[in-house]
């Protein structure tokens, strides 16, 4: 297949396309540093564009990936810097959609399905609630942020496209993501728990973040929400065991949660909430998850960045 995908450099994103390549697949990648991503993909099946909108209508592109978005926690919540990661994220599905209108337009060939990327924080803190696809949400600023992005996709659906919406959990992966930065810290034996420690953490690993997008890619009745999590959510403090563990460190450290509020404002509800999260729509459709237990998932992280 030809495949357009927004946010392929990024840390999911790279594993993603060289899963796609491997495949044979056909790769447009949208990227503001083209002469990198090019030089990195030389000789493989893959075209660089810097604009959606200078795309050709008749390009002929038989599916969408979209994960472009600035990193939500990479830095404290100003005002500015809320309405920059809702516009990173609602700007480049509005341009993947308009691509769409103008493909339905001159081509018979439009695209046929647009994966488009969201997070487990579309339900808000739920507190010890389990959630599933069908829960409703509480409206903190990661509500909001998912909510915007997931409607700006779903506007796909009129113009007969398949979309299916995946809300990622905290992605378990050794070459970035949150692991990186805890990495460090825990390995000069200065990690902690956060807050309580009772909040809970819906994980995943990168290789089952790739396998789902692959199966919903490829699984023609497949359409919606979907919760790309491991099935066994843990608590913060369980986590925090289970990485110090793997790292032969202790862990007997707790960060408070009134410094975390010093420190990141508004931002510590990311560290502070959480969401006990459940894949259920993904495991009654047939996928079958690769890392279903903590400790294996962080086993073969810690394998590799050792």
């Amino acid at each position: 297949m030809k495949l357009l995908i927004t946010g392929g450099t990024g840390f999911i994103g790279k594993t993603l396309c060289e899963h796609l390549l491997d495949q044979g697949h056909h790769l447009i990648l949208l990227t503001r540093n083209p002469e990198k991503i090019a030089a990195r993909y030389t000789d493989r099946n893959v075209e660089v564009i810097t604009s959606i909108e200078t795309l050709a209508a008749d390009k002929n592109i038989d599916a969408i990936i979209n994960l472009a978005g600035e990193g939500i926690a990479d830095q404290r919540w100003s005002e500015q810097r809320k309405r920059t990661l809702i516009a990173s994220r609602e700007k480049t599905t509005q341009a993947v959609v308009d691509y769409i209108k103008r493909a339905h337009k001159v081509s018979p060939h439009k695209p046929h399905v647009l994966i488009s990327g969201s997070a487990v924080g579309y339900y808000g803190d739920q507190g010890d609630v389990e959630v599933d696809e069908t829960c409703g949400c509480n409206d903190d600023f990661a509500h909001q942020i998912c909510d915007i992005w997931e409607s700006a996709a779903c506007q796909a659906e009129a113009l007969g496209v398949r979309v299916c919406i995946v809300r990622l959990g905290l992605v378990v992966g050794a070459e970035g993501g949150f692991l990186q930065r805890m990495l460090l810290p825990f390995r000069l034996r200065l990690g902690s728990s956060l807050g309580s420690g009772k909040q809970w953490m819906s994980w995943v690993h990168i290789a089952d973040v790739v396998g789902a997008i692959d199966f919903l890619l490829h699984k023609k009745d497949a359409e919606g929400a979907y919760n790309v999590t491991a099935p066994h959510p843990v608590s913060n403090l369980t986590f925090t065991q289970e990485f110090a563990r793997s790292l032969n460190r202790p862990a007997v450290f707790a960060t408070p949660a009134f410094v975390l509020k010093l420190a990141l404002g508004e931002m510590s509800e990311l560290l502070l909430g959480g969401q006990k999260v459940m894949p259920s729509r993904l495991q009654a459709s047939g996928y079958k998850f690769k890392y279903t237990k903590l400790q294996d998932a962080l086993e073969s992280v810690v394998n590799i960045t050792a």
